[in-house]
């Protein structure tokens, strides 16, 4: 890993546009990843993870205002013109997207996908190249028989093939930074693993970045070097994988570690976060996470948290500090 990030994020604000008024879906995003690291990113659905790095891809829709700054490999892209943004995409910047039946064309061929993904890239390359290449690609996310899967369509192929095949597209030009949004939807545990290896080998062989987004806490503790919680919009928790799962300093972060079911518990039921996120029309001042919090005081209702340092990782909560009390609050619900 380099000590400059390939990827900082600061300041990002997306608001979607309402006729004459705009609604805050992200506000205040900060984060970086480096090369050969990987990145979770954890909430719940609506919480802001895939509209944020949407923008990263320059794939955000008309229709939202995005403010901040995106750096990649020290230079700006938020706002690239479109002519820019489109060599980035795929070579240097690709991204899995969530459902492979859906993010794959069913009347093309696997081949044909991949060489395709290839052609935009290598536009001078002879079609032997090509699909060499896209065989390659298949050996490389281990399907077997490449060279029959080349000419099968996506419904001749398993879920499982399906998600390696899009992630050979998604790799097909050695990009630098990979955007894997749930790339183990869906899948049975065993397909699960294999994915997880998969991009472990990528992320080894290539030092390639990785940005995971995902629900799964386990996956992001087996697989991740740091994690970002974020929730209504906003990051709640950020730092190292093991000190964040160890010691949760915001009571977002402890709830959902406690709602991770564990054989080795003297509880009867699985924990749950009482209420539901906030509506993006009707987010409350103060803290997003106020209304649900069980150690919630009234500074929660009017003053948002600032972010503060404890050890490797920075908080926005105002009773961060009192990890005990958030462990007991989490313990007695």
């Amino acid at each position: 890993m380099t000590d400059a990030p390939l990827l900082d994020i600061s300041g990002l604000r997306i608001a979607i546009a309402d006729g004459r008024r705009e609604h805050v879906a992200v506000e205040n995003i900060d984060l970086e990843v480096s090369r050969g690291e990987i990145l979770g990113l954890v909430g719940e659905s609506g919480s802001g993870k895939s509209i944020s790095m949407l923008s990263v891809m320059g794939l955000a829709p008309s229709t939202m205002r995005i403010s901040g700054s995106i750096m990649f490999d020290g230079k700006e892209i938020l706002g690239l013109p479109e002519r820019h943004a489109r060599k980035l995409r795929g070579r240097r910047i690709a991204m899995i997207f969530q459902n492979p039946m859906t993010a794959l064309n069913p009347v093309l061929s696997i081949g044909r996908q991949i060489v395709e993904a290839l052609m935009l890239h290598n536009p001078f390359w002879s079609s032997k190249q090509l699909r060499m290449r896209a065989i390659e690609l298949l050996e490389l996310v281990a399907i077997a028989l490449p060279e029959k899967r080349f000419s099968q369509f996506p419904h001749e192929l398993s879920g499982g093939m399906c998600q390696r095949v899009v992630i050979a597209i998604a790799v097909a030009n050695d990009p630098d930074l990979l955007i894997a949004d749930e790339p183990t939807t869906a899948l049975d545990v065993t397909i699960q693993a294999q994915i997880v290896d998969l991009l472990n080998t990528l992320r080894r062989e290539k030092n390639l970045a990785i940005v995971l987004i995902t629900h799964d806490l386990g996956l992001v503790a087996g697989l991740a070097d740091r994690v970002a919680i974020l929730y209504s919009g906003r990051i709640a928790e950020r730092g190292e994988v093991d000190d964040v799962f160890s010691v949760p300093r915001h009571p977002y972060t402890a709830g959902l570690l406690a709602a991770i079911p564990a054989i080795n518990t003297d509880r009867s039921r699985l924990h749950v976060i009482d209420g539901t996120p906030p509506s993006i029309r009707a987010r409350p001042p103060g803290c997003q996470f106020q209304p649900r919090c069980p150690i919630s005081i009234p500074i929660c209702k009017d003053r948002t948290p600032e972010f503060r340092w404890h050890g490797a990782s920075m908080v926005a909560c105002h009773r961060s500090a009192e990890v005990e009390l958030i462990k007991g609050a989490v313990n007695d619900s």
